[in-house]
């Protein structure tokens, strides 16, 4: 799959985010595909991914 040049990441693979629902948790982003970021836990990696869109998201 390719990404669109034209699109402006909020967030790059590697970063580390929050969701707004619960801001305790942290996340890492794993890949972004099609307006939606996939986030797995910073703390318990072998729980699913998150699949999330950049509004439900916050930087660190």
């Amino acid at each position: 799959m390719k990404l669109n040049k034209n699109v402006i990441l909020k967030y790059e693979v590697g970063d580390t985010v929050f969701t707004k629902i619960n801001p305790n948790i942290s996340l890492i982003v794993r890949r972004y595909i099609s307006g939606v970021y996939y986030c797995g836990f910073q703390n318990d990696p072998d729980r699913w991914e998150l699949g999330l869109t950049a509004r439900a998201l916050v930087g660190s």
